[in-house]
């Protein structure tokens, strides 16, 4: 099924990213786990998800070993550049990211939306409601969430968070009147906590998600947009957008 990516490997192995690759017989991933159902830990401390899934695929299509290197999300820039890893699943693409990053072809959506208290629900059914300094919203610190509340509620009190499962908490626990995040992650979360989050569930910006890789590195950028090309056609993708997005069967897995 993947492959021909063997061939689009040894085809593109001239830059550096590439090259290391293929001579350590290694292919490191950098995420960070709790974003669902993208990359999270299960209750056996291994890493799963939709993100997890492809990488691991991409690893095998060039018969290297998949790596996963875990990383705090406000280091996981530094921790691309310094080589700790070879590219960063799941970040959404930004003009700020992109002067210390290239991005390869966006392969998911994931604008922001809101959760809200339920107290608030029968007055808000917008996240420009929010926009009042008699609410305060959270954030994942670092996030597109924390640059959505910047840009588009300015006038509320914001509260950021290290981990995004904190930044929610405060919502379900009502210290807080919402939280704003990527609308997969909040479909996740909102579905996980019955009564406690009320789901705004449409989306305000556009989100595109993106493989970040070090600068300057075109040969493992087109290596990259071929892989994406090549599983969107070939069924992969789809399938994997199933298992994660479509059927809960993993949720019992998570810690």
């Amino acid at each position: 099924m993947l492959g021909s990516g063997l061939g689009l490997f040894a085809a593109g192995a001239q830059g550096s990213t590439l090259e290391q690759i293929q001579r350590s017989g290694e292919f490191r991933f950098c995420f960070e786990s709790g974003y669902m159902p993208f990359e999270m830990t299960d209750k056996g401390g291994d890493f799963i998800g939709f993100d997890i899934d492809i990488a691991k695929a991409m690893a095998r299509s060039v018969n290297v070993e998949f790596v996963p290197v875990n990383t705090g999300w406000d280091g996981i820039i530094p921790a691309l550049q310094t080589n700790k890893c070879d590219l960063i699943l799941g970040m959404t693409v930004t003009p700020e990211r992109n002067l210390s990053v290239n991005f390869a072809e966006p392969y998911f959506d994931a604008g922001q939306t809101v959760l809200i208290r339920p107290a608030l629900a029968d007055g808000i059914d917008s996240y420009r409601q929010l926009n009042d300094e008699n609410y305060t919203v959270t954030a994942q610190l670092g996030t597109t969430g924390e640059y959505a509340i910047k840009r588009h509620l300015g006038r509320a009190k914001v509260r950021l968070f290290e981990s995004s499962a904190d930044a929610a908490q405060e919502v379900a626990n009502g210290r807080a009147d919402a939280f704003v995040y990527d609308i997969s992650y909040n479909a996740v979360y909102a579905a996980q906590n019955p009564g406690r989050l009320v789901h705004l569930d449409q989306a305000f910006t556009y989100g595109p998600l993106g493989w970040a890789v070090r600068k300057g590195d075109g040969d493992f950028l087109n290596f990259l947009n071929n892989y994406l090309r090549q599983i969107r056609e070939d069924g992969s993708y789809d399938r994997l957008y199933h298992k994660w997005f479509k059927s809960d069967a993993w949720v019992g897995r998570v810690q």
